[in-house]
């Protein structure tokens, strides 16, 4: 594994973990997961499976350090490892095929969507209120937080491309 590498992702979930921690809760403790937008751009960055299984842990440990939902400790850290594997496997996918001005935000959508779908499922069932909440709560959390990450990876993305591309080049081999 290339030492650069693991830097530059440790410093996303560091950043990651900062807007995870000061954005406030909105319902019943639960907060939009802003490390999710810094765990996806990692994956974009850096498209191999070993970095994104480590990406997914380090960043489902610091989720679970920093929530404050009820039961989000262990939903945390089921749900990151799921969410990158699936947005890792969306992302080789349809790389060749769709431009990444359109691919990026949908697939931060669609992995914001997966990963709070798993959070709240399991979260939900560990506290004992699958009725009737999972709904409210994948509308009321969930779709703002697929909006702001899909925000936040629209302007961030093409910053730290350009960023990439002018330092010494890291390529994944």
């Amino acid at each position: 594994m290339n030492t650069r590498i693991l830097v530059i992702l440790s410093l996303l979930v560091g950043i990651g973990a900062v807007l995870h921690t000061v954005v406030p809760p909105m319902l019943f403790g639960v907060k939009p997961d802003m490390l999710l937008s810094m765990m996806f751009l990692g994956i974009l960055l850096f498209p191999k499976a070993k970095y994104v299984l480590i990406l997914s842990f380090a960043t489902g440990f610091i989720s679970a350090l920093t929530t404050s939902a009820p039961g989000g400790q262990i939903a945390n850290m089921i749900d990151k490892p799921i969410t990158a594997m699936l947005f890792f496997a969306l992302f080789l996918l349809v790389r060749d095929k769709i431009t990444t001005n359109i691919s990026i935000p949908a697939l931060t959508a669609v992995g914001t969507m997966i990963s709070g779908s798993i959070f709240l499922s399991v979260a939900l069932y560990i506290v004992g209120l699958m009725e009737g909440g999972f709904l409210v709560l994948f509308a009321t959390i969930v779709l703002p937080a697929a909006i702001v990450n899909t925000i936040i990876m629209i302007l961030v993305y093409p910053i730290v491309q350009r960023i990439m591309k002018r330092s010494k080049p890291i390529t994944v081999s």
